[in-house]
């Protein structure tokens, strides 16, 4: 009687590691569902920006610097991609093209013609949604994260995590500290 109650615990025991194994695996897989959902929208937004570009430089001829940013930062960020960078490397150079996009958007106030082009406007309404969906795509990879990272942590499944070598993702978040603040407002 004691060895079928032992075989019993045995099998209950395999069993419950199998279940755990495989909910780690279907985390990981939607980390990895969740990543790709970012770098799909994150080269849509790359591909937008040179015909941005062009319809910018007539216009704004003078602001040399700011296109000059956006378009060695979209080189960078291409270049990330390609190199299939890490979550915290490439949100550094995603930040960093969202707020020279941003800067080039509010200099383009300042030009009415420009301002008035449907090309401009279209490009911007489209980098618009463009931006949504990314914003999107990062709060589903960051859930499947923390899903990921609670249950590499978390016991037992830590155990079968560790034995099969399941480790933590890495979130995808805002690196600049000027992206975290509080905005300023001043009647």
């Amino acid at each position: 009687m004691i060895t079928w109650i032992i075989l019993v615990v045995v099998v209950l025991a395999a069993i419950y590691g199998v279940v755990l194994y495989n909910k780690l695996v279907k985390f990981r897989q939607m980390v990895a569902e969740g990543w790709s959902g970012i770098d799909v929208q994150l080269k849509r937004r790359a591909n937008l920006i040179p015909n941005l570009m062009e319809s910018v430089k007539g216009y704004m001829g003078h602001e040399r610097e700011t296109l000059e940013e956006v378009t060695a930062l979209r080189a960078r960020a291409e270049k990330a991609s390609e190199e299939d960078a890490d979550p915290a490397r490439r949100s550094l150079i995603e930040g960093a093209l969202s707020g020279a996009l941003g800067r080039l958007f509010a200099l383009a106030e300042n030009y009415p013609d420009l301002k008035a082009s449907q090309n401009f406007i279209d490009f911007q309404d489209a980098l618009e949604a463009v931006e949504e969906q990314i914003q999107l795509s990062r709060r589903y990879y960051n859930g499947a994260v923390r899903n990921l990272n609670v249950a590499v942590e978390s016991f037992p499944s830590n155990l079968v995590a560790s034995t099969f070598k399941f480790e933590k993702a890495e979130y995808f978040e805002l690196e600049a500290p000027e992206d975290r603040a509080v905005p300023k407002v001043s009647f």
